[in-house]
């Protein structure tokens, strides 16, 4: 069994981000910052775990553990090993967050999808809280929680831009699941870019050079846009593909944004306190100022 940092003989309470890689994740800014507003004496860590250590790892953590954050690849797989899941994110098939229940033998795990209240809140932000047309970008476990939450903004038939649909099969299953209807486009086609100039709210999960791709293929074609872009990508904190729609007429989000909000949703669950937001969001703005 794991042993944390003790206090006397007080075991003192312990969090972390898993993950595979995850050396890079800002998590334990958020959360420690949290943790120092809320006056909580709790420490936050970054561990890397792959997917096939995850239940072993699980299994092996004592009372001390109050919550972890999961990042990829671990997020299909929380959902599979979670003893209960909060039914929305039973419905996606992705957790980001486990939150222990009960005491030694009689612990288990509550699995939940904070992606989902992060998504909203970023959109809500550049005042896109109810939506007609809508993109998705990726077809990843990210790109399906982006249907949850764009569906609970009003879009429930959202364009999906791929390369391979048969990679989406998640986030099919997943919307079937929900009653939503989401249309699939070649992220490469000319079609796609007609529906990003139409979309009020467009979600980007896709890693920074295809978004760059996209980025030139929407300059090169000189689209006009106008709705707000969330780019899930939060490093660079302007990504070529939120630079892009800057230009073309539209708003965008930083997924610093999304992060944020998610990792407060996050720390509500694991202290059972409001989150302290705007010590977060301050944490936060200083790393990425001196990055």
């Amino acid at each position: 069994m794991d042993r944390g940092p003790t206090e006397g003989n007080r075991l003192m309470p312990r969090a972390a981000v898993l993950g595979h890689p995850v050396s890079h994740s800002l998590s334990p800014v958020l959360h420690r910052a949290a943790y120092t507003a809320l006056d909580l004496d709790w420490s936050y860590e970054a561990i890397d775990v792959d997917e096939p250590e995850l239940a072993a790892f699980l299994s092996s953590r004592d009372d001390e553990w109050v919550g972890f954050s999961l990042t990829m690849p671990l997020k299909s797989e929380a959902a599979r090993l979670a003893d209960f899941v909060e039914p929305q994110a039973k419905l996606l098939g992705t957790v980001n967050t486990l939150v222990p229940a009960g005491k030694g033998e009689y612990r288990h795990w509550v699995g939940a999808n904070t992606d989902i209240y992060g998504m909203v809140a970023a959109f809500a932000e550049a005042g896109a809280v109810r939506v007609g047309e809508a993109v998705i970008v990726g077809g990843g476990a990210t790109a399906t929680s982006a249907v949850a939450a764009l569906a609970s903004m009003g879009a429930t038939a959202p364009y999906v831009l791929v390369r391979e649909r048969a990679r989406a099969g998640a986030l099919m299953r997943a919307s079937s699941r929900m009653g939503l209807r989401p249309r699939f486009l070649d992220i490469s086609s000319r079609e796609a870019l007609e529906a990003l100039s139409q979309a009020d709210a467009v979600m980007s999960t896709v890693p920074a050079d295809a978004g760059a791709t996209l980025a030139e293929r929407l300059r090169e074609s000189d689209t006009h846009v106008s709705g707000v872009l969330l780019d899930a990508v939060y490093v660079p904190v302007n990504t070529p593909l939120s630079l892009a729609w800057g230009e073309l007429g539209g708003v965008s989000v930083s997924g610093v944004r999304m992060l944020l909000h998610q990792a407060g949703e996050q720390v509500r669950l694991m202290t059972a306190q409001n989150a302290p937001v705007k010590a977060m969001d301050l944490a936060l703005a200083m790393v990425l100022t001196n990055s």
